[in-house]
């Protein structure tokens, strides 16, 4: 895992925590006594990733003072900084220049945390010969997310809109293997990877990974709340690398 990167996205709004967070960054949101950002560099230090890529727009300063270079942390932290809003896709896009001397890399939502084996994830990736990989997981649907139906062999067939049904059902949760040829894809300016490149990316194979461990999003009030109790499950599940048989 030392020649891979892992690129944050941290330059969100966070429009839905600003009632509670007015001049906070979501990613900067404590959890505990720590910001829940430093749980997800946590996390992907227990499993080797050292080399971090932070996607920064929103209130930039006050992560860059917080984490600086990483080295507090044990990690190397780069910022890739967008002047106005670029979305999910072109926050990537705009890191391109951090990212060119790798085959692979890992992307992740910076205000989602999932208990996900990244090495298992990469493992997948490479036997795929994907463009992109998801790490899926099983959870009743409550509206808040979109659906991700897939084939037998773990490929997307779907991705499904937001539905009022509290079904059981497989949603994305934010953290991804993107192959390099996919920065290609992605166009300048602003641009979101749910409308503008899986719908692109789905005829030329998407390949999907579920993953059974904690699963949390903090981008509503109500589940921040939720994230505050679990606090100390959560450090221990980040700081806790999988064991896979």
């Amino acid at each position: 895992m030392k020649n891979t990167k892992a690129v944050l996205l941290v330059g969100g709004l966070g429009t839905r925590l600003r009632a509670i967070l007015p001049s906070t960054p979501k990613p900067m949101a404590r959890i505990g006594k720590r910001p829940f950002l430093e749980l997800l560099i946590r996390q992907l230090r227990s499993q080797g990733i050292r080399r971090l890529v932070m996607c920064t727009g929103y209130l930039a300063d006050e992560i860059a003072k917080d984490f600086g270079d990483g080295s507090s942390l044990g990690v190397s932290i780069e910022y890739s900084r967008e002047d106005s809003p670029l979305g999910t896709a072109g926050a990537i896009k705009h890191a391109t220049p951090l990212l060119e001397d790798l085959d692979h890399f890992f992307v992740a939502n910076g205000d989602s945390f999932m208990e996900a084996d990244f090495r298992h994830l990469l493992e997948v990736h490479r036997q795929a010969g994907v463009l992109l990989t998801l790490a899926v997981t099983r959870i009743r649907n409550q509206g808040r997310y979109g659906t991700v139906e897939t084939l037998e062999n773990g490929l997307v067939r779907a991705f499904l809109e937001k539905t009022v049904q509290q079904e059981m059902g497989l949603v994305n949760t934010g953290i991804y293997v993107f192959d390099r040829q996919l920065l290609s894809l992605i166009p300048d300016g602003p641009s979101s990877l749910e409308k503008d490149v899986f719908p692109v990316l789905l005829p030329r194979g998407v390949r999907a990974v579920e993953q059974s461990g904690l699963f949390i999003d903090i981008g509503i009030p109500e589940d921040y709340a939720r994230a505050q109790e679990m606090a100390d499950r959560l450090y221990r599940a980040a700081a806790d690398a999988p064991h896979r048989g």
